[in-house]
Protein backbone atom coordinates (compact mmCIF):
# COMPACT_ATOMS: atom_id res chain seq x y z
CA UNK A 1 0.00 0.00 0.00
CA UNK A 2 1.39 3.47 -0.66
CA UNK A 3 2.46 5.79 1.98
CA UNK A 4 -0.26 7.06 4.40
CA UNK A 5 1.20 11.07 4.24
CA UNK A 6 -0.72 12.97 7.38
CA UNK A 7 1.25 16.53 6.65
CA UNK A 8 4.36 17.09 4.60
CA UNK A 9 6.66 20.17 5.71
CA UNK A 10 9.93 22.55 4.61
CA UNK A 11 12.06 23.87 6.80
CA UNK A 12 14.52 26.79 5.10
CA UNK A 13 17.40 28.62 6.86
CA UNK A 14 19.50 31.21 5.71
CA UNK A 15 22.01 32.74 7.78
CA UNK A 16 23.42 36.16 6.57
CA UNK A 17 25.46 36.80 9.99
CA UNK A 18 27.64 34.18 11.86
CA UNK A 19 29.61 34.97 15.11
CA UNK A 20 29.40 38.86 14.80
CA UNK A 21 30.34 38.96 10.98
CA UNK A 22 28.34 39.08 7.85
CA UNK A 23 28.05 35.91 5.78
CA UNK A 24 29.90 36.99 2.23
CA UNK A 25 27.59 35.03 0.46
CA UNK A 26 24.55 33.68 2.70
CA UNK A 27 24.03 30.23 3.39
CA UNK A 28 21.44 27.88 2.90
CA UNK A 29 19.88 24.60 5.18
CA UNK A 30 16.61 23.25 4.02
CA UNK A 31 15.00 20.19 4.93
CA UNK A 32 11.68 18.66 3.67
CA UNK A 33 9.97 16.09 5.80
CA UNK A 34 6.52 13.74 5.36
CA UNK A 35 5.08 12.69 8.43
CA UNK A 36 3.51 9.45 7.48
CA UNK A 37 1.52 6.18 9.51
CA UNK A 38 4.04 3.89 10.61
CA UNK A 39 3.07 0.94 8.10
CA UNK A 40 4.17 -1.52 11.12
CA UNK A 41 2.35 -0.10 14.22
CA UNK A 42 -0.06 -2.00 15.56
CA UNK A 43 0.91 -5.50 13.91
CA UNK A 44 3.14 -6.92 16.44
CA UNK A 45 6.46 -7.83 15.96
CA UNK A 46 6.68 -7.91 11.97
CA UNK A 47 9.55 -10.25 11.08
CA UNK A 48 9.56 -9.36 7.46
CA UNK A 49 9.18 -5.34 6.43
CA UNK A 50 11.20 -5.63 2.99
CA UNK A 51 7.13 -5.17 1.58
CA UNK A 52 6.02 -1.68 2.70
CA UNK A 53 9.97 -0.85 2.25
CA UNK A 54 10.16 -1.39 -1.36
CA UNK A 55 6.34 0.21 -1.86
CA UNK A 56 7.04 3.38 0.00
CA UNK A 57 10.37 3.84 -0.15
CA UNK A 58 10.92 5.24 -3.67
CA UNK A 59 7.27 7.20 -3.14
CA UNK A 60 8.71 8.74 -0.02
CA UNK A 61 12.14 9.55 -1.67
CA UNK A 62 10.91 11.23 -4.41
CA UNK A 63 8.97 13.39 -2.45
CA UNK A 64 11.00 14.91 -1.02
CA UNK A 65 13.45 14.90 -3.22
CA UNK A 66 11.39 16.98 -5.12
CA UNK A 67 10.30 19.12 -2.71
CA UNK A 68 14.66 20.05 -1.40
CA UNK A 69 15.18 20.62 -5.26
CA UNK A 70 12.25 22.80 -5.58
CA UNK A 71 14.14 25.10 -3.58
CA UNK A 72 17.64 24.43 -3.78
CA UNK A 73 17.68 23.33 -8.00
CA UNK A 74 21.37 22.76 -9.18
CA UNK A 75 23.18 24.59 -6.22
CA UNK A 76 23.14 21.93 -3.40
CA UNK A 77 26.02 21.10 -1.88
CA UNK A 78 25.15 18.95 1.45
CA UNK A 79 22.62 16.65 1.82
CA UNK A 80 21.66 14.02 5.08
CA UNK A 81 18.79 12.16 6.15
CA UNK A 82 16.89 11.33 9.39
CA UNK A 83 13.71 9.86 10.94
CA UNK A 84 11.85 9.76 13.79
CA UNK A 85 9.37 6.90 14.92
CA UNK A 86 6.73 7.61 17.75
CA UNK A 87 6.92 5.60 20.53
CA UNK A 88 4.18 3.06 19.96
CA UNK A 89 7.22 1.64 17.13
CA UNK A 90 10.21 0.24 16.73
CA UNK A 91 13.63 2.12 16.00
CA UNK A 92 13.35 -0.67 13.64
CA UNK A 93 10.34 0.61 11.37
CA UNK A 94 12.41 4.29 10.93
CA UNK A 95 15.63 2.50 9.71
CA UNK A 96 13.37 -0.19 7.28
CA UNK A 97 12.15 3.08 5.51
CA UNK A 98 15.59 5.51 5.89
CA UNK A 99 18.09 2.76 5.23
CA UNK A 100 17.13 1.47 1.89
CA UNK A 101 18.28 2.51 -1.55
CA UNK A 102 15.07 2.44 -2.37
CA UNK A 103 14.67 5.86 -0.19
CA UNK A 104 18.03 7.08 -0.39
CA UNK A 105 19.00 6.51 -4.23
CA UNK A 106 15.85 8.74 -5.00
CA UNK A 107 17.62 11.73 -3.82
CA UNK A 108 21.50 10.46 -4.42
CA UNK A 109 20.80 9.68 -7.76
CA UNK A 110 18.65 13.27 -8.03
CA UNK A 111 21.73 15.20 -7.29
CA UNK A 112 24.16 12.76 -8.69
CA UNK A 113 26.19 12.13 -5.59
CA UNK A 114 29.16 10.29 -4.86
CA UNK A 115 29.06 10.03 -0.99
CA UNK A 116 26.97 8.13 1.49
CA UNK A 117 23.75 10.09 3.12
CA UNK A 118 24.78 10.75 6.55
CA UNK A 119 21.88 9.99 8.73
CA UNK A 120 20.11 9.87 12.30
CA UNK A 121 17.46 7.66 13.55
CA UNK A 122 15.53 7.45 16.85
CA UNK A 123 12.11 6.98 18.63
CA UNK A 124 10.36 10.11 20.15
CA UNK A 125 7.02 11.30 21.27
CA UNK A 126 5.38 14.76 19.67
CA UNK A 127 7.92 17.94 19.84
CA UNK A 128 11.10 15.85 20.28
CA UNK A 129 14.49 16.70 18.78
CA UNK A 130 15.32 15.52 14.29
CA UNK A 131 18.45 16.22 13.60
CA UNK A 132 19.67 15.96 10.31
CA UNK A 133 23.20 15.50 9.88
CA UNK A 134 24.90 16.74 6.26
CA UNK A 135 27.93 16.24 4.42
CA UNK A 136 29.62 17.38 1.12
CA UNK A 137 27.74 14.98 -1.93
CA UNK A 138 30.74 14.56 -3.61
CA UNK A 139 33.74 14.52 -0.96
CA UNK A 140 33.28 13.34 2.29
CA UNK A 141 36.47 15.26 3.54
CA UNK A 142 35.25 18.43 2.95
CA UNK A 143 34.37 19.18 6.28
CA UNK A 144 33.08 23.19 5.65
CA UNK A 145 29.62 21.01 4.72
CA UNK A 146 29.58 19.30 8.19
CA UNK A 147 26.52 20.88 9.09
CA UNK A 148 23.47 19.55 11.23
CA UNK A 149 19.89 21.03 10.41
CA UNK A 150 17.76 20.92 14.11
CA UNK A 151 14.20 21.51 14.38
CA UNK A 152 11.12 19.85 15.98
CA UNK A 153 7.43 19.32 14.80
CA UNK A 154 5.25 20.16 17.48
CA UNK A 155 2.44 17.55 17.09
CA UNK A 156 4.57 14.85 15.26
CA UNK A 157 5.43 11.98 15.78
CA UNK A 158 2.02 10.43 17.17
CA UNK A 159 2.69 7.11 18.63
CA UNK A 160 1.68 5.60 15.32
CA UNK A 161 3.84 7.69 12.90
CA UNK A 162 7.38 8.29 11.74
CA UNK A 163 8.95 11.61 10.25
CA UNK A 164 10.70 10.94 7.50
CA UNK A 165 12.76 13.85 6.60
CA UNK A 166 15.99 15.04 3.31
CA UNK A 167 18.28 18.11 4.45
CA UNK A 168 20.52 20.20 1.98
CA UNK A 169 22.78 22.77 2.16
CA UNK A 170 23.55 25.49 -0.31
CA UNK A 171 27.07 26.70 1.14
CA UNK A 172 28.77 25.57 4.09
CA UNK A 173 29.11 26.59 7.30
CA UNK A 174 29.82 30.34 7.86
CA UNK A 175 33.58 31.24 8.08
CA UNK A 176 34.77 27.65 7.93
CA UNK A 177 38.29 27.61 9.41
CA UNK A 178 39.29 24.02 10.43
CA UNK A 179 40.40 22.64 7.07
CA UNK A 180 39.50 19.40 5.84
CA UNK A 181 40.68 16.00 7.04
CA UNK A 182 43.02 15.43 4.39
CA UNK A 183 45.19 18.38 6.31
CA UNK A 184 45.07 16.36 9.65
CA UNK A 185 45.91 12.87 7.50
CA UNK A 186 48.98 14.78 5.72
CA UNK A 187 50.11 16.15 9.32
CA UNK A 188 49.53 12.19 10.95
CA UNK A 189 51.60 11.25 8.08
CA UNK A 190 49.19 8.99 6.61
CA UNK A 191 48.17 8.64 3.12
CA UNK A 192 45.34 10.58 2.20
CA UNK A 193 44.33 8.22 -0.39
CA UNK A 194 44.73 5.61 1.85
CA UNK A 195 44.05 6.57 5.73
CA UNK A 196 43.85 3.12 6.85
CA UNK A 197 46.78 1.95 5.78
CA UNK A 198 44.99 -1.06 3.92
Amino acid sequence: MPAEIRRTLMHIQTTHIEGGRAVPTPTKLVAALAIIKNPWFGRGFVEDLQPEVVEQGPELGKLLTDMILDVTGDALEGYGKASVVGMGGEIEHAQALTHTLWFGNQFRDAVKAKTYLAFTNTRGAAGCSLMIPLMDKDDGGRRSHYQTIHLTVPDAPAEDEIIMALGASVGGHPHHRIGDRYADLKAMGRDVDNPAGV
